[in-house]
């Protein structure tokens, strides 16, 4: 994992004097990581499934294409699967005690047809693979078809990506397993944390649900717990079995995300029960200079949450 330097102090310098070489940094770091993970599957020469896992907002979707783009360099093609699109429809999804939807458990995804899918790929090399619709919750009527030629390798993404469930079913002598997540917290020179990792994380998910799921601060908050009780129960007991971690903070990040950031906290009301959090985290963020989003690369993992450009997604 990368150094990196994680002051308030030091970030709100560098954007200050730099802010095109602050960026240009900290994205060259991240594209190192994932050049050297590359360097790795390469060189194994027997790698043909990498599971890549983490948490909400970590990135996952972007790394995985970032990944994908270093292989192909070296000749090697690699097929992105999202568990995302075998998630059971919404009014499928199963229900905890309170009778409300767990969408975070595994068994908010279509177990049966991801087995019978993956089992397909392994056996055959080729299969049709459903998408998943996250506006309606439902899966849509497309279909991708994937045929792997000899050279060829799946890299399967999505929270679940290391659960026993899934990885149990695959030959682990071929696997790569990868667990991607934010792994800084930002400290200003008394060591006071500023952002922690699971608020650079909700910054990420509140400014992506807003552009790509139609949904508003108040409803990001409403499912914020469930979503890192869901990490707790269904995720972080299987970080273990990773083979490596990739940190994903961008440590320019907060910068970037700043003004827009506020701007949609600032909606949060004064009775809503999340005000306060939000009002901290404001606070927090308008700690840091600004930079402007149009210096972040059109390929950058940011874009997935800014959007506009390159590799937005929706992981």
């Amino acid at each position: 994992m990368s150094e990196i330097n994680n002051y308030l102090e030091y970030i709100n310098d560098y954007a200050r004097r730099d802010q095109a070489g602050f960026v240009a940094g900290s994205e060259r770091r991240y594209c190192n990581i994932i050049a050297s993970v590359a360097n790795r599957i390469s060189d194994s020469g027997h790698i043909k499934i990498i599971m890549l896992a983490g948490p909400s907002s970590s990135g996952k979707t972007t790394t995985a294409k970032k990944l994908s783009q270093e292989l192909l360099k070296k000749g090697v093609k690699a097929h992105e699967i999202s568990l995302d699109d075998f998630y059971l429809n919404r009014e499928d999804a199963p229900l905890r005690e309170d009778g409300t939807p767990d969408f975070e458990t595994v068994h908010a995804l279509d177990l049966p047809l991801l087995k019978t899918k993956l089992g397909e790929l392994i056996k055959n090399g080729e299969s049709e693979l459903p998408k998943f619709d996250f506006y309606s919750g439902k899966r849509s009527g497309e279909v991708e078809y994937i045929k792997l030629a000899k050279n060829d390798l799946v890299i399967i993404e999505g929270l679940h990506a290391l659960n026993p469930e899934i990885i149990q079913e695959l030959d682990n002598g071929k696997i790569l397993k990868l667990y991607v997540s934010v792994a800084s917290r930002i400290y200003d020179e008394t060591q006071r944390i500023i952002l922690n990792k699971r608020n650079l994380r909700f910054v990420r998910r509140m400014l992506r649900d807003e552009k790509f799921r139609a949904s508003p601060v108040e409803h990001t908050y409403s499912l914020w717990n469930s979503v890192l009780t869901g990490e707790e129960l269904y995720l972080r007991p299987y970080r273990k079995f990773a083979d490596l971690l990739i940190n994903s903070i961008h440590i320019y990040e907060p910068c970037v995300f700043k003004n827009e950031a506020v701007s949609a906290l600032g909606t949060v009301l004064p009775e809503s029960s999340f005000f306060n959090d939000a009002q901290r985290l404001i606070k927090s963020l308008e700690m840091f200079e600004s930079i402007d989003s149009s210096l972040v690369p059109g390929d950058s993992l940011l874009r997935e949450f800014l959007g506009n450009a390159g590799l937005s997604d929706q992981s």
